[in-house]
């Protein structure tokens, strides 16, 4: 099955706890609102981190997500691992294993985000088995 929509998301700075002696690393909080087939709201945790030259980067993130998936409600949680080397980008995001709950039990899939003029959509291939 698929899900498409929209989302708006907000970063919020958040103190490490401790000082890196090498790459940028940075931490953030993670608020987003789903619209479309997903109608839902989640939050969750960022850490980054950039390299020694512009345009390379790399993050991870967990969030937990609670709404309505196509009709069915409950919570998941998604993992993010993203890099940028030279502008290219790798994204992969996929719901963690068994986080499903309530009609969301046994959700399994993989999210891609698209970014087109700073509005951000979503296509979210999934099964509930």
């Amino acid at each position: 099955m698929q899900a498409n929509g929209t989302f708006e998301v907000k970063l919020s700075p958040l103190v490490l706890d401790y000082k890196p002696d090498t790459a940028k690393v940075g931490r953030m909080s993670i608020y987003k609102q789903f619209h479309g087939d997903l109608e839902a709201m989640s939050n969750g945790e960022m850490l980054t981190a950039t390299g020694g030259i512009d345009g390379s980067a790399g993050y991870v993130a967990i969030e937990r997500v609670k709404g309505k998936l196509q009709g069915r409600s409950g919570t998941f949680v998604l993992q993010h691992n993203g890099t940028m080397k030279g502008g290219e980008q790798q994204l992969s995001i996929s719901v963690v294993p068994d986080s499903g709950t309530e009609e969301l039990k046994g959700l399994s899939g993989t999210m891609e985000i698209n970014i087109v003029d700073e509005k951000h959509s979503y296509v979210f291939d999934y099964t509930i088995v």
